[in-house]
């Protein structure tokens, strides 16, 4: 199988890579740049484990070709938190309201509720209910991620609509 050469930016960092093009983005992000933060739990679309940004957009990995990917802007749980350590502030949240249980859904669920909060708001618990639908929890810590991304977005700021 012939690869494809491919250059995109993640998490900051212009990679280029030679890629075959069934390879998933998931895959790449893993195994290929070892950003093991962007987990495979379905490996089908359902559970969100793999949710990355896509230029500024959630984006479950699993289902984007890298190639699909060339030329755009990744950001990974990895590239959430500022250069010094300082964690981004939903991540900062997760942690004191005890989002997280076994960890595993955790990276997910953080970019979803980082793309609810820039491009819609959050305003109510009902709407992160509904906005991380497509994210599962299989530890059942539903009550505190939704505490954790309410707090979480009082220190996100919306993004600009161009």
């Amino acid at each position: 199988m012939s690869h494809e050469k491919i250059t995109l930016k993640v998490n900051g960092e212009t990679i280029t890579r030679a890629t075959a093009p069934d390879r998933l983005l998931s895959q790449l992000l893993r195994e290929d740049l070892a950003l093991t933060g962007t987990h495979i739990g379905c490996d089908t679309g359902q559970c969100g484990a793999c949710t990355v940004h896509v230029n500024g957009h959630a984006v479950k990995s699993c289902t984007m070709l890298a190639v699909q990917a060339a030329g755009t802007d990744i950001t990974t749980i990895e590239g959430l938190a500022a250069a010094d350590g300082t964690l981004h502030p939903m991540q900062a949240a997760f942690k004191e309201c005890h989002g997280l249980q076994c960890g595993f859904c955790t990276p997910g669920m953080v970019m979803s509720a980082v793309d609810l909060v820039q491009h819609h708001g959050c305003h109510s618990e009902s709407q992160v209910r509904e906005a991380l639908e497509g994210n599962l929890c299989r530890c059942t810590g539903y009550q505190n991620i939704v505490r954790a991304v309410m707090l979480g977005a009082r220190g996100t700021a919306p993004r600009s609509q161009p």
